[in-house]
């Protein structure tokens, strides 16, 4: 949500609600851009090197479409989370049955989420990664079919949502909160300040 009495100083190429959250606690005023891109991975595309691609492509195609509507330029931000397996990048579940698999694989083991961020301005795209190790808890047939039952899974990449339901199924984490939600704060905040924008509060 905008402030009335504030102009946008980013566009947000994302309809993520996690992301828009996620910048209106760092105080960020934004405006939604469509950044729609083909998200299929190349041939032993590793899974980071999969996100910093999507990034890139989401903010460069973010920021075209605000040339081509004539629109008043700002930054464009992107960004692409992916979970990570045994070397497989687990993307949003097709139906319960591919969740069941996703969150049995992990299930009692660590895995990886990475999120990519993109700011595309001026003709330049700069990014960032974040790389974050995730331990999940070992859960039992039970536990998965009800979790899969709240329907929290199906537009997640690896099938969960760290800040809701399937927070209780994590054990414990190594790297960024923020960055397993979507949009790591510290690394969002670096290419914002990059690109001359100013946070409340920096």
């Amino acid at each position: 949500m905008l402030l009335k009495t504030q102009p946008p100083s980013i566009y947000l190429a994302s309809r993520s609600p996690r992301r828009a959250e996620l910048l209106q606690q760092m105080g960020v005023l934004f405006s939604v851009v469509p950044a729609d891109i083909d998200e299929t991975p190349h041939a032993m595309e590793r899974s980071d090197a999969y996100v910093k691609r999507l990034a890139i492509e989401k903010a460069q195609a973010g920021y075209a479409l605000v040339l081509q509507k004539a629109w008043f330029e700002m930054p464009v931000l992107a960004a692409d989370t992916t979970v990570s397996i045994d070397g497989e990048i687990l993307g949003k579940p097709q139906d319960d049955e591919d969740a069941y698999r996703m969150l049995s694989l992990m299930s009692g083991r660590w895995h990886e989420v990475h999120t990519g961020i993109a700011v595309a301005h001026a003709g330049h795209v700069a990014m960032e990664i974040s790389s974050t190790m995730v331990q999940m808890d070992d859960l039992s047939d039970a536990v998965l079919r009800a979790y899969i039952a709240t329907g929290e899974p199906k537009d997640k990449a690896g099938a969960y949502g760290i800040q809701g339901i399937a927070g209780s199924l994590i054990k414990r984490i190594e790297g960024s909160y923020s960055g397993v939600m979507g949009l790591p704060v510290y690394e969002t905040t670096k290419l914002l300040k990059q690109a001359g924008i100013t946070l409340l509060g920096a």
